[in-house]
């Protein structure tokens, strides 16, 4: 049975479109030229922050960061950004007794925002709050440290088959992909969706389908 569900954050219950649009805007480039770079360092494996490297050779994230915040353009996220079916089937999944969690590939400062979205989840890590980062085995060790310690009743969702599913399978876990965002669409893979216990277009598909799983494993 499935005691636990924790989710990835960027593209599977945040949509990111407005934050990469703020970056845009404060690199001066246009944004559908962002957009574009993102693109094609997703299609040929690459990090999320080769993007910005490709636009402004040197960048350093944490410099940035800092003058954003400096000149009153912090980088942040609110409950606009939240995918419409993502508080749902939070509240939905805790409904059904188990624990929901959100872990991802984030600064250590989204941790109170999150909280402050007042989302049905008992935990919420972060890569920079834990000191390791997906698709890194450490990370995946956190979430199961958090989840109880029994990685075969933990579902790990996701919207990227190399840096979620995978690594989540390998750890023992279940896994869900999610099929939206850039790296779902440019990184479709059959065979990692095929080790996946479930694939959804929506997390309005998902309750449903943690509720028969665990029945039909009674």
């Amino acid at each position: 049975m499935i005691k636990a569900v924790f989710f990835d954050v960027g593209g599977t219950i945040l949509d990111e479109s407005r934050e990469f649009e703020t970056w845009a805007d404060w690199l001066g480039v246009p944004r559908h030229t962002l957009s574009a770079v993102f693109g094609s360092v997703v299609a040929r494996g690459g990090r999320f922050d080769e993007t910005f490297e490709i636009l402004r050779p040197g960048f350093d994230f944490a410099t940035e960061r800092a003058r954003r915040e400096a000149a009153g353009q912090a980088e942040t996220f609110g409950a606009e950004d939240l995918y419409p079916d993502a508080r749902r089937c939070l509240s939905a999944l805790q409904e059904q007794g188990l624990l929901v969690g959100l872990a991802g590939n984030q600064p250590a400062y989204a941790e109170a925002i999150l909280w402050d979205l007042d989302l049905a989840v008992d935990v919420i890590g972060t890569s920079e709050g834990w000191g390791a980062a997906k698709p890194s085995p450490e990370f995946f060790e956190h979430v199961v440290r958090v989840g109880g310690g029994d990685p075969s009743v933990i579902l790990y969702v996701g919207d990227r088959p190399d840096n979620d599913a995978t690594p989540a399978i390998a750890a023992g876990m279940h896994a869900c992909l999610i099929r939206r965002g850039p790296w779902a669409h440019i990184l479709d893979s059959a065979p990692v969706a095929g080790d996946c216990l479930f694939n959804i277009a929506s997390l309005d598909e998902l309750p449903g389908l943690v509720a028969q799983h665990n029945a039909a494993a009674q």
